[in-house]
């Protein structure tokens, strides 16, 4: 009951500050299992989507929060769990990578010692025609990089999992994925993660959407927001075409987010 109250109070406070907006252009808003993916401007993103869905999609929706940021103090921690019901992620997280062989050591060349020059001490020491080892001093190699685990492996799995179990438990998920905030109005590249999920699970319906002025509520290193009017805007859900590769796919979903920018 007071995560129910909690919620009902941020709603109201989040729209006082930032009206959320909704505008399903390309869809409208309906109980089916979705992935929504969205830029990623500010950790007010999450509150943000989360606010704009009506009220019976909230209930069935999750939103991924970073770790690091959402569970560092009791409260936050409380929030995103009761009240949003938000996956914990870790940032930067990645399949664990192939450490490299380590380098050789540098052949070493055998010299004949001329007893003319070696000391008289070091030709007592050592009979004619003996023969020493000298390493040869070389520049270390450069370091290979580290191969990434397989696609589709464990490894690679991992940091996904939450999001696998969410989905594979009915719910809709909210994800970001560029995988941190960007700073210059333009989506970063977005990471393999919404093609594995898409792969995974060709049933839900992936929709893009474009959430606008939320970095200028709470700009980085700021602790105090600033009322701005905000609004998510939610366009027409794509799918993975058969026997289409990652990259292309992933390039394809972002400009379907940055087209609901002008929108």
């Amino acid at each position: 009951m007071l995560a129910k109250f909690t919620g009902w109070g941020l709603l109201g406070l989040i729209r006082l500050l930032t009206g959320a907006q909704a505008r399903w252009w390309g869809c409208p808003p309906k109980a089916e299992q979705r992935i929504y993916f969205a830029n990623h401007q500010s950790h007010l993103d999450l509150v943000m989507i989360w606010a704009a869905l009506p009220e019976e999609l909230r209930g069935i929706t999750r939103p991924i929060a970073a770790r690091d940021y959402w569970a560092n103090t009791p409260f936050k921690r409380w929030i995103t769990t009761e009240v949003f019901h938000a996956i914990y992620v870790e940032r930067g997280g990645g399949a664990p990578v192939v450490p490299p062989a380590p380098p050789e050591p540098p052949p070493a060349v055998r010299i004949e010692p001329s007893l003319d020059e070696a000391p008289a001490a070091f030709a007592a020491a050592e009979p004619a025609g003996a023969q020493f080892e000298i390493p040869l001093s070389q520049p270390a190699p450069e370091p290979e990089p580290s191969p990434l685990a397989p696609p589709g492996s464990a490894e690679a799995l991992a940091p996904l999992q939450p999001l696998i179990e969410a989905l594979q438990g009915g719910y809709s998920i909210i994800i970001f994925p560029e995988g941190t905030r960007g700073h210059t109005g333009e989506p970063q590249k977005f990471k393999s993660g919404l093609f594995t999920l898409a792969q995974m699970f060709p049933e839900v319906v992936l929709v893009p959407a474009w959430i606008d002025n939320v970095q200028r509520v709470m700009p980085k290193g700021e602790v105090v927001p600033v009322p701005i009017l905000c609004s998510v805007t939610f366009g027409a859900p794509i799918k993975l075409e058969e026997g289409e590769e990652r990259r292309p796919f992933l390039d394809r979903a972002r400009e379907a987010v940055v087209a609901l920018r002008n929108v």
